[in-house]
């Protein structure tokens, strides 16, 4: 990151906006932001047009699925290739947070690291080792690169892949994610807790969420996001769990926060594992997001823990996680080793596209 960055909102920024999974966000490389948070923080909400309901005057969607930031740089790692910070951006709030990544802006990194030069491409496929900044945990992504050029249709490269809640077709991204040396999957160190009388597992295979079974709250696990979110009794208890599982996690005072994720889970509908609603907090996601899927697989492979009971899994995987959109295909495996701690290994295949690339000018003033 540099200093010297010269009136943005006049001269401009460098941002390539990107389609990752389910989401949508602007990739910056580091060094064409301030290297200090607080004014990096006020040019991103001033490029996204935050704080406003509509993001009217910025380049954000006015929903949290595309009010997200990348930012990649160089590793310093050895054996790393970039660095990927992950940034939420509130929509009607002042808010930038980076507590949690985001699997699927993770989707865009390697082939926006080498749009960018910081990764030289293959000739027929290219594979980046990132550095989740947020969290510590590696991830491998290979994607097709057809005589050196990133293929974001996949037509050429034979790789046309389809995600749900995304229309069409695009280039298949393989991603392995690893957990960093520190990583715990039951971070309470309980295969469940009771908060307010309600057994939850707490688990974070990539993303904190918080396991529930929907039939305890009224819920069926057929209701839309819009229902979900008008129901008021609903959230003010989800949120009251949240409150007490975020320091259980290790995630302290979490009022501000958009972690953990909540995740209300039923019997699975339409041939899958389970059925999933996820408050992201506030809002609910209208699919699901990489690594929260992530975690929900890992959860549901753990004897004990919440939806275990409910969930119809296969021996060899992948586990089809249902969202309010379609289904995501999660392949984890769940190990407990000798220390009797569960440790989680996953990939999952996603897709992402370049939307624009040129130059973005923040409002001169929040």
């Amino acid at each position: 990151m540099t200093e010297d960055v010269r009136d943005p909102s006049g001269d401009g920024i460098r941002c390539m906006l990107m389609r990752g999974g389910t989401s949508k966000g602007a990739y910056f490389l580091a060094e064409d932001l301030p290297m200090q948070p607080a004014e990096r923080d006020s040019i991103l909400l001033r490029v996204m047009g935050s704080p406003d309901p509509t993001q009217i005057d910025g380049v954000g969607g006015a929903h949290p699925l595309t009010s997200k930031v990348a930012i990649v740089s160089p590793s310093a790692e050895s054996d790393v290739d970039v660095d990927y910070l992950f940034l939420q951006v509130g929509v009607d709030q002042p808010t930038v947070s980076d507590a949690q990544t985001c699997g699927n802006l993770l989707a865009g990194v390697g082939a926006f690291a080498v749009e960018r030069g910081l990764v030289t491409p293959g000739e027929e496929t290219t594979t980046v080792r990132i550095r989740l900044v947020n969290t510590g945990d590696l991830a491998i992504e290979t994607f097709p690169t057809p005589r050196g050029r990133v293929d974001y249709d996949g037509a050429a490269s034979g790789t046309e892949t389809a995600i749900d809640g995304v229309p069409g077709t695009a280039a298949g991204i393989e991603i392995q994610l690893s957990a960093g040396p520190d990583a715990r999957l039951l971070p309470s160190g309980n295969v469940t807790d009771v908060f307010d009388g309600h057994r939850a597992t707490l688990i974070d295979n990539g993303m904190p969420v918080v396991l529930l079974r929907a039939d305890e709250f009224g819920v069926a696990g057929t209701e839309t996001p819009t229902e979900l979110e008008e129901r008021a009794d609903l959230k003010d208890a989800l949120e009251s769990i949240r409150l007490q599982a975020g320091p259980a996690m290790g995630l302290g005072d979490v009022a501000g926060a958009t972690v953990p994720k909540m995740f209300l889970l039923s019997p699975a509908r339409h041939g899958g594992a389970v059925s999933t609603r996820a408050f992201i907090p506030a809002r609910v996601h209208t699919s699901i997001g990489v690594l929260m899927a992530a975690s929900v697989a890992a959860g549901i492979r753990i004897p004990g823990a919440v939806g275990a009971d409910i969930a119809a899994l296969t021996d060899s995987g992948p586990d089809a996680i249902e969202h309010p959109g379609g289904t995501f295909p999660a392949r984890v495996q769940v190990q407990l080793g000798d220390d009797d701690q569960w440790r989680a290994t996953s990939i999952s295949t996603r897709t992402a596209r370049k939307i624009f690339d040129g130059v973005v000018y923040p409002r001169p003033r929040l």
